[in-house]
């Protein structure tokens, strides 16, 4: 065969091909999916075959038709080197086809890629610049870290050339060699600065996103680069703003949105954490606001990037309120997805900070109108934003349109609901009945979907409530569930809280005494669905609930509980067995747990009526429900006078005047604790404890109540003090003042002439330890402390520990011990501070706590007030 004959079969070859044009028409019209899989497997094949016959001309259309079949999901790994011999053509259009088939032929894990190298590398050095484009195209898709270490000196060159189409393309590079190799970032941040000096709008739009993306990556960059890039940013920002019409940029009558975007977000990062920064941003924050317009989808998303950035930085908080009010006008919008977007965007506001809550409440009757919506993500975020909205002054009508939402909300959102209801009813509670009212319409509503969480709570708000309301509690449920019949009986959680109430409080239920449980100002009104009943007609509805069919297993355990302690409250004996024979029922149940509960209540009738009256009265308070219900009543109040609760405890070192304050709860009053006070007022928080009056007595009583009231502080201060300190020691002897130094170097006071010495004097001694403390006059009105524990018994003492509280015209600075192990003979020192800006005398309260050398661990309260009255 000649020359000639070679050159007719390509040419026969080439025209005897399928075009990408035909083939797409063959794949569209197959019917079956059958038929397409035959027609890709038959040109597979063929494209296979041209490549082994190394036909340059045939090349380029079979890597296109194979780059398609790619697209459509079927294999094409084979023409990998295909796309390799295309990228190494002179040939433009070779080269951009071969590009594209590397970019989705290959990715940064294949070994292939280290042969692609070589020809970026020169295609970087054309002098073409779409050649030079197509490089960095590919170089920022599928680079690795090997070819971005390379080829990083190659995109730094490009960076500052002088065609801006190859620096846009070479800024859009380096983003992917950064989050490749971070420590490579130090060579590009000065070339990325320069980028936001241009003036042409793409090349600007790719230097801010490379900051934006470098400020992301290390916040050292933020730091450095924001003295610079703010006042340029402003600028460009101003620009776009107040520019007239660009036909260029234009987007629906604003001028290029995508910069605007891309640059407040760069702001958003710059300003973050930063007064300065965020100062220079606020006339143009305000103008951006301001002069965008909101009636298409273009000014909405400018508007939304606005409204993060005023939100992150450190904005004013007449910008915060504009903020704030933009995304209440997107709640007006009928675009779902603005909508969506903006009830998103308040919720994390209202997360990240409660100062904007004031500004949040004008859109509170807009926020509840979207807890109706037909689109069930607008409801979503309509609730948990919901939740952000409530305060102690509305929390009675945000409560009730969230009661009306849980009556009609999806199933699988209905026990998070009622369980954030609940949280949110005893956090922001106007008073105890009104939250008892709460969570019994919540298990009303979901009580088959609530969770165990929200029975424990309640049990734990009757349990530590009076008996008025536990009177009141268990009628109202029980008048609950009579009334509303069938319907009641498929609310398990319900039906829990009933059967345990009636079992606990029984003979309150049919005792016809009538208890006043709040002011009748404060009461809402009852819904008189109890009238009174009996014995008889509690034993029957149980009964009932029994034979009914929505009796689960828990529900059958509740009762047979209920009814074996009802057996110890009701005093007619025909019900008494009727209950006892209802019990009996149950010995042989299918039920493992429901048999053994009623062969062991079975044994307890056999006891005398004394016997089992004593054995099934009513459970204790538990100690953490006390507490729990102690911090409900201390948030509470302080959410109503808007206060923090960090607020509340410091008023234990003074500033608060509200009779019910915390270090009233930590002391005792007159209903808490077991010390002899007969003084209500506040301001008296230590009684008779001053000059000349006698000692404190520690006093008990076989009937007093138990302690119903704890605070923040848990049992840090215990029930009351369990000792009263011994008299100083009328030995003392002197301290040097320089012990002192550690704590005026801690403090910041500056160096004074030398002090008299201080006189020690001893506040404890017992147990083998002993604590003296030496008082010095500092600067002004504030005293100097110093406290020696000393180990004057047999074996090491442990655990040390010493809290100090004093009364609220003192303000107090204690530091930790130098030690909490002393060895036998060892000392050990604790330094604190006494501000007296009133002159009072000062007294303190000590709780003391330490292990003995024979593992005693002893916890004690003392008080101590027999300081120099000169100090």
């Amino acid at each position: 065969m000649d020359f000639g004959d070679i050159n007719i079969n390509k040419f026969v070859s080439k025209f005897s091909i399928i075009r990408l044009k035909d083939l797409i028409k063959q794949i569209r019209s197959c019917k079956t999916a059958a038929e397409e899989r035959a027609v890709i497997s038959k040109e597979s094949a063929f494209i296979r075959t041209s490549f082994k016959d190394e036909n340059n001309e045939t090349r380029s259309i079979n890597v296109a038709k194979l780059l398609y079949i790619h697209m459509l999901g079927y294999p094409a790994h084979f023409g990998q080197m295909e796309c390799l011999k295309l990228v190494a053509s002179p040939k433009f259009t070779d080269k951009r086809l071969g590009y594209l088939g590397i970019m989705l032929l290959l990715d940064e894990n294949q070994e292939v890629l280290t042969l692609v190298t070589n020809c970026i590398k020169n295609d970087l050095n054309s002098t073409n610049m779409y050649i030079c484009g197509l490089a960095l195209c590919t170089l920022g898709n599928i680079s690795s870290q090997e070819m971005a270490r390379d080829l990083s000196g190659e995109i730094e060159r490009l960076l500052v050339s002088s065609n801006s189409y190859i620096r846009k393309k070479a800024a859009l590079c380096t983003l992917r060699i950064i989050k490749k190799v971070p420590e490579l970032m130090e060579n590009f941040v000065t070339r990325a600065k320069n980028l936001l000096n241009e003036r042409n709008h793409g090349v600007l739009l790719t230097g801010i996103t490379l900051l934006t993306e470098m400020c992301r990556v290390n916040p050292e960059v933020t730091t450095e680069i924001r003295k610079q890039a703010v006042p340029t940013l402003v600028r460009h920002l101003k620009n776009l703003v107040t520019a007239g019409f660009s036909p260029e940029h234009d987007v629906s009558g604003i001028t290029d949105p995508f910069l605007q975007v891309k640059t407040l977000r760069l702001m958003r990062l710059l300003g973050k954490g930063d007064s300065e920064a965020s100062d220079a941003m606020n006339d143009v924050l305000a103008q951006v606001a301001t002069n965008t317009e909101s009636s298409k989808n273009v000014g909405n998303a400018i508007l939304y990037e606005t409204v993060l950035t005023i939100m992150d930085v450190e904005s004013e908080n007449s910008l915060r309120v504009l903020g704030i009010n933009i995304l209440g006008r997107f709640l007006a919008n009928r675009d779902n997805n603005i909508r969506y977007v903006a009830l998103t965007t308040l919720t994390r506001t209202a997360q990240a900070s409660s100062a904007d809550s004031s500004a949040l409440q004008r859109h509170r009757s807009t926020i509840l109108d979207c807890l109706r919506d037909p689109d069930i993500s607008i409801r979503r975020r309509a609730l948990d934003l919901s939740f952000f909205l409530i305060t102690p002054q509305n929390i009675r009508i945000l409560t009730r349109e969230l009661l009306s939402f849980l009556e009609v909300a999806e199933s699988d959102i209905k026990a998070s609901t009622a369980s954030r209801i609940v949280e949110y009813a005893g956090r922001y509670r106007p008073n105890k009945r009104w939250e008892v009212d709460t969570v019994v319409r919540v298990l009303r509503v979901s009580g088959s979907f609530v969770d165990q969480v929200v029975i424990n709570t309640f049990v734990k708000l009757v349990t530590t409530a009076d008996t008025g309301l536990q009177q009141y509690t268990v009628r109202k449920l029980y008048g609950v569930v009579v009334a509303d019949g069938e319907k009641a009986h498929i609310q398990e959680g319900l039906l829990q809280a009933m059967m345990w109430c009636v079992g606990e409080f029984g003979d309150l239920l049919v005792d016809g005494k009538k208890t006043i449980v709040l002011e009748p100002e404060e009461e809402e009104k009852d819904s008189g669905e109890f009238g009174g009943c009996n014995e008889n007609e509690v034993i029957d509805l149980f009964e009932l609930i029994l034979k009914g069919p929505f009796a689960t297993s828990c529900v059958q355990e509740y009762a047979i509980t209920a009814l074996v302690k009802l057996t110890g409250k009701f005093i007619q004996t025909e019900v008494v067995l009727k209950a006892k024979k209802i019990v009996h029922k149950y010995k042989t149940n299918i039920d493992v747990e429901i048999q053994q509960r009623a062969v062991e209540y079975s044994q307890l009738f056999e006891l005398d009526y004394d016997t089992r009256s004593a054995l099934l009265e009513r459970m204790p308070v538990l100690e953490s429900a006390l507490k729990e219900e102690s911090q409900k009543d201390i948030f509470a109040a302080s959410a109503a006078s808007g206060v923090t609760i960090s607020e509340v405890s410091s008023d234990l070192l003074g500033g608060s005047s509200k009779p019910d304050d915390i270090y009233s709860m930590v002391f005792g009053n007159e209903k808490n604790t077991s010390i002899a006070k007969s003084d209500k007022n506040i301001m008296d928080l230590l009684g008779d404890i001053g000059i000349g009056a006698p000692a404190l007595k520690s006093t008990t009583s076989p009937t007093a109540a138990p302690q119903t009231t704890t605070d923040l502080l848990g049992d840090l201060f215990g029930p009351g003090p369990s000792s009263i300190s011994p008299q100083p020691s009328q030995q003392a002897r002197p301290i040097q003042t320089s012990n002192f130094s550690a704590l005026d170097d801690l403090l910041g006071t500056t160096t004074t002439p030398q002090k008299p010495a201080a006189i020690e004097q001893t506040a404890y001694e017992k147990h083998g330890l002993k604590i003296t403390l030496a008082a010095t006059r500092d600067t002004g009105d504030t005293m100097n402390v110093a406290t020696m524990f000393r180990n004057v018994g047999n074996g090491s003492i442990s655990g040390v520990s010493m809290q100090v509280a004093v009364p609220k015209s003192l303000k107090l600075l204690l530091q930790p011990p130098s030690s909490t192990v002393i060895p036998q003979g060892g000392s050990a020192t604790q330094l604190f501070r006494i501000e007296n800006p009133s002159k009072v005398v000062v007294r303190l309260r000590l709780k003391i706590s330490f292990v003995t050398g024979m593992e005693q661990s002893v916890d004690e309260i003392v008080e101590f007030s027999q300081f120099n009255p000169s100090l």
